[in-house]
């Protein structure tokens, strides 16, 4: 992650003349890998997004905490919590 004081990117505004633009198609690339990391979780349950996870991720799973998993996910950790029980 890179973080910039407001006042850096106002003079990098200033000074490149395409900074804005820049700055926009980013934030718009973002937020395009953000729905379509969501929209497909939407139409699945719970269990299936977590395997989906598990088959991306799969040396992750045991490494970060649950509730980071289950934010990423979408569900709460006691859910989460749940589906594991039930895989084992």
């Amino acid at each position: 992650m890179i973080v910039f004081k407001r006042s850096a990117l106002e003079n990098l505004s200033h000074t490149i003349i395409e900074w804005d633009k820049i700055i926009g198609q980013i934030a718009n690339k973002a937020l395009i890998e953000k729905v379509n990391r969501i929209s497909p979780m939407l139409a699945e349950n719970a269990k299936t997004r977590y395997l989906e996870f598990h088959r991306r991720f799969p040396n992750l799973v045991n490494r970060i905490p649950l509730n980071y998993v289950a934010s990423y996910i979408g569900i709460t950790k006691n859910s989460l919590s749940r589906i594991r029980k039930e895989m084992t």
